[in-house]
């Protein structure tokens, strides 16, 4: 499903009225296909005290994916942090987009590693102390500010450039309490200079992605709306897992709403972890998860520590299979109900949901697993 022209300019316009406006919504738009990876860039120096690093990600527009630079943004409050917005998928079908905002915390930001400090989770760029903004050095680049200090910051996550939350391939990470408690407090919308930034990178053909090719000619700039002259960057590269628009665009003029996302907003492959060519596909339903290989326990030799460890094991694995079992009940359900139905086109939706579904809860089990494994109790020396 295509969203006409003129749905896509409306789209934009009300994007940037409920921006401007004091009635800020939170949820701006919605497609039928994922964002492109984040292309690789190095961020350009902070003009000096009471900025605050925004980061880059695409948007949608008038005529399909457009990039906004990552910018340097004054604080519009003392005590206000900068949540990033990003493209989530909802059960519907679609990826909306969920706008940035100010705030006393940040929020979730749908993992999304932007780096510079946004590694998916909370900020490492900075803090607030006694009405001052002090400037983390290890991530920032600071020349001419005031208060600094240089804490290394440990990112869990893997870089793989996946712009998107949910869906097939996305990032799968959910809201942490400290995360919901923060998306509960008092929120800003994004400043004037925000908004004009959006709007001026919307209009610059080079920064969309059919132009562009997913390596934008300007990745970031040193304050809002300024595109040229000193400082401003280049995107490095285009991300390893891009995709060309035309590629997805035959795949989605063919009938799949999807295009072939898997393989291009897959994490990035480590050499040594490539799979090999005749690895099997991923399930498209609940009723095709098998469980994975457990691994063997052999025992640390403390016998609470190792009791204690099994039973985790074991609940961890009952209630992964109940959950495994519940949306396979449910995927079935949907499926009696579309038998009677002769309506090719939602039926082809619900497939693509129920594939989604499946990859994500089978990504959430491996990363349950792996979890609790990093909590094996080793043996004493």
């Amino acid at each position: 499903m295509h969203i006409h022209r003129f749905t896509r300019s409306l789209l934009l316009i009300l994007m940037m009225l409920a921006l401007a406006g004091t009635c800020f919504a939170g949820i701006l738009l919605q497609i039928n296909f994922a964002p492109p990876p984040l292309p690789l860039y190095e961020q350009p120096l902070c003009p000096g005290d009471g900025y605050i690093w925004t980061p880059g990600y695409w948007a949608y527009g008038d005529d399909g994916f457009f990039w906004v630079p990552g910018t340097w943004v004054l604080i519009p409050e003392p005590g206000l942090l900068w949540t990033p917005g990003y493209w989530g998928w909802d059960d519907g079908g679609f990826y909306v987009f969920h706008d940035g905002y100010w705030g006393p915390h940040v929020g979730f930001y749908g993992g999304i590693d932007y780096g510079f400090g946004y590694v998916g989770f909370g900020y490492e760029g900075g803090y607030w102390d006694h009405g001052a903004f002090f400037y983390n050095r290890s991530v920032n680049h600071v020349d001419r500010v005031t208060n600094v200090y240089n804490k290394t910051v440990v990112n869990n996550i893997t870089v793989n450039n996946i712009s998107y939350n949910g869906g097939s391939g996305g990032i799968t990470a959910r809201p942490r309490p400290e995360e919901e408690a923060a998306m509960r407090e008092r929120h800003i919308p994004p400043s004037s200079v925000q908004v004009q930034h959006v709007q001026a990178a919307s209009t610059n053909r080079q920064f969309y992605e059919n132009v562009n090719h997913g390596k934008p000619p300007v990745a970031a700039t040193p304050r809002p709306a300024e595109f040229s002259g000193r400082g401003v960057v280049q995107a490095k590269s285009v991300a390893r897992n891009y995709t060309p628009p035309q590629t997805r665009a035959a795949a989605v003029a063919a009938g799949n709403a999807r295009a072939p996302e898997p393989e291009r907003n897959a994490p990035v492959p480590q050499p040594e972890r490539d799979a090999p060519a005749g690895r099997p596909s991923p399930p498209a339903h609940a009723s095709e998860i098998h469980p994975a290989q457990r691994p063997t326990f052999s025992g640390s030799g403390n016998v609470n520590a190792d009791q204690k460890f099994q039973q985790e094991q074991q609940k961890l694995y009952a209630k992964q299979e109940q959950e495994r079992q519940k949306l396979q009940q449910q995927q079935e359900r949907e499926h009696q109900q579309f038998q009677s139905k002769a309506n090719p086109q939602k039926q082809q939706q619900m497939e693509l949901r129920h594939q989604q579904q499946t990859q994500q809860l089978q990504q959430r089990h491996e990363q349950q697993t792996q979890q609790l494994q990093s909590r094996e109790p080793q043996p004493r020396r």
